[in-house]
């Protein structure tokens, strides 16, 4: 018997109803698929009848992965049994790749994190979050949800809040409700500005988000624009991912 474990974050699907919800809210056929953490494999049963030419699956708990090699034999050779935030995902995959799972919640933001650092080798994430975390991702600016995460995943993935799912349908339950949600890589292979930059310029931003961007950004030095005056009056909430490119190229230095 697999046990879930407080530790991973582990709270196992067990309806088959949002199992198959989340699993058909992917684009089939496809050539390779990573499923994270799969635990006693709800999902990974209906994976296994699509059309997937190369399926593999992460997973951290020895006890998990064991039930897998015995309740899926013919998955046993794509049984990773390792930490997915310590994997080299270009090792992974000769080519694109799409990521679907029930995120641990405790690093699902690690998770996203991950899939920004490969994401022009990813096609398609469609997972499960925490509704808080969800919402936020999904979040457009404006929304006191949006956030650091909502700017930097939304440069480069269309977003879609697909449903919400109740805490009844875990073994054991969460404390918090879930959401599935949809990332689709969009068409922006190179920001207008230097990336690193980019993501340091909105992590800045929003670590002081109720102050107005003229004093949250004190410490970076700007070139003169006429629409640099309007961005430094407003609050990291209020800007879209185009207004955070256009802040990013306009920063000569920082003390």
């Amino acid at each position: 018997m697999v046990r879930p474990k407080k530790h991973l974050g582990q709270h196992f699907l067990t309806d088959p109803n949002i199992a198959r919800k989340t699993v058909e809210s992917l684009r089939f056929p496809m050539e390779n698929l990573l499923e994270i953490g799969p635990g006693k494999g709800i999902l990974t049963a209906l994976i296994m009848a699509k059309d997937v030419k190369d399926f593999r699956v992460v997973e951290i708990d020895s006890e998990s992965a064991e039930y897998l090699r015995l309740t899926y034999p013919g998955l046993q050779q794509n049984i990773i049994e390792d930490d997915f935030l310590s994997l080299d995902l270009s090792l992974l995959f000769q080519h694109r790749f799409s990521v679907i799972g029930n995120f641990p919640y405790n690093i699902s933001s690690q998770i996203l994190f991950k899939i920004l650092e490969h994401k022009n080798q990813v096609d398609e994430v469609v997972g499960m979050f925490q509704k808080e975390v969800a919402e936020r991702i999904a979040s457009a600016p404006g929304n006191k949800k949006y956030g650091i995460l909502s700017v930097l995943i939304q440069a480069f993935f269309d977003i879609e809040y697909l449903f919400t799912v109740n805490e009844g349908v875990f073994f054991p339950p969460p404390k918090v409700k879930s959401a599935v949600i949809r990332l689709r890589r969009n068409s922006t292979m190179q920001l207008t500005c230097d990336e690193r930059m980019f993501f340091e310029l909105v992590k800045t931003a929003f670590n002081q988000r109720r102050k107005v961007l003229k004093n949250a950004l004190s410490r970076y030095a700007f070139k003169s624009d006429s629409k640099l005056d309007i961005l430094l009056r407003r609050r990291a909430e209020e800007l879209d991912v185009q207004d955070f490119e256009l802040l990013t190229s306009l920063v000569v230095q920082k003390s």
